[in-house]
């Protein structure tokens, strides 16, 4: 099967790696245009991993360049709703149309329990992974309603956006609040034709989870964790017997949300989990 979302434009944030970016380019396998933006650059004040760059953005679009599909690129930081919603317009006008909204774009930071979480970490996390989520359909929808051929939009949760784990509250608290956010938008938007549902991932292997940190975290018993030590760890959070899940994992649950074969499912949290929700 391929062309499921031919003659559509898809507007993802967080696009220049790791999940935005594998949205991008699968969903320009199959027949889509893509409005692509990211902060490319630090999103917090010390950040726990390397930031992605304007080169990294640039990749991004060579690679859906590579697929013959257009893209229109913007560094756009998510909790700037006006620099957001000037990205969108600018890609609408240049590409004609708007039909899929991907709000991906969040960070991971803390590892420390909610009562010693500082609130510049908290702010930081609620700012860019709800409130940008938020800001980010905010922006785009208008385009949406003003076609009037419906659309859909996927926002980016987490299996924490479900359940909680301990040393995370912030992302947890901001996971759920984007899984309400979808509920309410889906509520809201249906009149218009328009679905909205959300992406629950366990661990994916992009640099959010694939860092220091996030190994120390799983393994404070070594001193210098590294990728197969965090595996078996991690391993224990699923049904099936893997540590994470790969980009395209979760590219190909965005892809079916988007295209017509989910025509009449809006209001679902899709879980890409291996089984991480039933333990």
């Amino acid at each position: 099967m391929t062309g499921r979302v031919a003659g559509k434009v898809a507007f993802i944030t967080g696009a220049a790696r790791g999940q935005g970016r594998s949205h991008a380019v699968r969903l320009a396998q199959e027949g889509a245009d893509i409005i692509a933006v990211d902060i490319c650059g630090p999103a917090t004040k010390n950040p726990q991993i390397e930031p992605a760059t304007r080169d990294d953005l640039a990749e991004t679009a060579d690679l859906v360049k590579q697929l013959d599909r257009r893209i229109v690129t913007a560094e756009v930081d998510v909790r700037d709703y006006d620099a957001v919603k000037a990205a969108v317009d600018s890609g609408v006008e240049q590409l004609g149309r708007l039909d899929i909204i991907c709000a991906n774009a969040g960070i991971g930071n803390g590892g420390q329990t909610l009562d010693h979480t500082s609130e510049e970490d908290w702010t930081d996390m609620i700012d860019v992974n709800l409130t940008g989520v938020w800001k980010s359909v905010k922006a785009a929808v208008p385009n949406l309603i003003s076609q009037g051929e419906g659309g859909s939009i996927v926002l980016t949760s987490s299996v924490g956006g479900l359940k909680p784990y301990p040393n995370t509250g912030h992302y947890i608290a901001a996971k759920h609040g984007v899984t309400g956010l979808m509920r309410t938008f889906a509520v809201e938007l249906g009149q218009h034709s328009i679905r909205v549902n959300s992406v629950h991932p366990t661990n994916v292997n992009t640099p959010l989870f694939m860092n220091e940190g996030t190994m120390k975290l799983f393994r404070p018993d070594l001193e210098n964790p590294g990728p197969e030590d965090l595996k078996v760890a991690a391993q224990f959070m699923h049904v099936l017997p893997i540590g994470w899940v790969e980009p395209v994992d979760i590219s190909n649950a965005v892809l079916f949300l988007a295209s017509d074969e989910s025509r009449y499912i809006t209001g679902l949290p899709m879980t890409v989990d291996a089984g991480s929700m039933l333990k």
